[in-house]
């Protein structure tokens, strides 16, 4: 039986996923909810870009909560917007319904120490009101930096340190990276994601979750921040960054355990693949890579990839699967437990329906 689900959110990722789940015999579309008021009293379909869904989208949860979906798929924004992000998927888990979502990046980790109460104790009373489940993956995405690494490390006896890193040319990205990353800003500008703390706390709830599922506790986190400074004007989707100004970044979250670090999460993110070329890069542009140096020692590979002529670029077809890991899970949601969520508590999610 397919799953009814109302998808929150109708940006980059939000659009590719409700054209999936039209197409899917898993999922049907039983809502769209918008906090653009432009977008209010448009059919789905349009706003994405496909044929007519009859799914008209609305900004009125309570309308979205009465069609009494299986579960709320929410693309929302980042913890930027913690208060709305809460108050909206607290309406729905009270209401019984279950929420798989793709923002609130440190969520991906309640446990993690650097999260406000504020921003958990909330979520965990509304699950216990409405016997319902919260799950977050992440934007990162959150899978190639918990899953990927975690079943990899399934196959080691020992393992002496693993990293995951995400090596991405930035030129067709659309996302916000300015005032978050300082990237297309004067070397001199502090971004937002520079401050460790913020840092630990937004992008890095996989490194002590890994640690969890390896049996050890951390001894502290620590990270680093690198810029690169282009020497020549170059262009993105975006604009053009100047030069002189930053077009490359590589940032490292990193686990200590009895004195050395044993797991990293590494970005290295670039305006042009040729942008910092001393840095790490894939063996092909625009992949996800994890290393683990061990008994065995492995290394993977992971290249998200648009082969349908769109012209769509790597980074997006990396947002389209981080949407994608969020709807595949809510069938298994409604066979745990009330409450928290984590990649930890899922089974294999194999992508029912998605051969066809």
């Amino acid at each position: 039986m397919s799953k009814r689900v109302v998808v929150w959110g109708t940006g980059v990722v939000g659009k590719m996923v409700i054209a999936e789940i039209v197409r899917s015999q898993a999922f049907e579309l039983a809502g769209v909810g918008v906090s653009n008021p432009d977008k209010v009293g448009r059919d789905a379909g349009d706003i994405c870009g496909i044929a007519p869904t009859g799914v008209i989208a609305t900004d009125d949860v309570d309308a979205l909560i009465a069609l009494r979906p299986d579960a709320l798929v929410h693309f929302g924004p980042t913890a930027k917007y913690a208060d709305a992000n809460i108050a909206l998927i607290t309406a729905f888990l009270r209401a019984g319904i279950d929420v798989a979502s793709t923002a609130m990046t440190p969520w991906v980790w309640p446990a993690m120490r650097q999260i406000p109460a504020v921003w958990t104790e909330p979520i965990a009373a509304a699950c216990a009101e409405g016997g319902a489940r919260c799950f977050t993956t992440g934007i990162d995405p959150g899978f190639a930096n918990d899953l990927f690494p975690l079943t990899l490390m399934g196959l080691c006896g020992e393992v002496t340190s693993v990293r995951a890193s995400e090596l991405l040319d930035y030129t067709d990205y659309e996302g916000d990276y300015e005032d978050e990353m300082g990237i297309g800003r004067p070397p001199e500008f502090t971004a937002l994601l520079e401050y460790p703390d913020i840092l630990i706390m937004s992008w890095g709830a996989t490194v002590p979750m890994i640690a969890h599922a390896a049996g050890i506790e951390l001894d502290d986190i620590t990270t680093t921040w690198e810029k690169w400074v282009t020497p020549q004007d170059r262009k993105s989707v975006k604009g053009v960054v100047k030069a002189g100004e930053v077009a490359a970044i590589r940032f490292t979250i990193n686990g200590i355990y009895r004195g050395r670090e044993v797991i990293t999460l590494e970005h290295v993110n670039r305006i042009g693949s040729d942008a910092a070329p001393e840095w790490p890069s894939g063996t092909q542009d625009d992949v996800y890579r994890v290393d683990i140096e061990g008994s065995p020692s492995i290394s993977q590979e992971t290249a998200f990839r648009f082969t349908d002529r769109s012209g769509r670029a790597p980074a997006v077809a990396g947002c389209l699967a981080t949407g994608m890991r969020a709807l595949n899970a809510v069938p298994a949601l409604a066979d745990l437990p009330p409450g928290w969520v984590t990649a930890l508590d899922l089974p294999l999610i194999p992508g029912v329906g998605a051969i066809r």
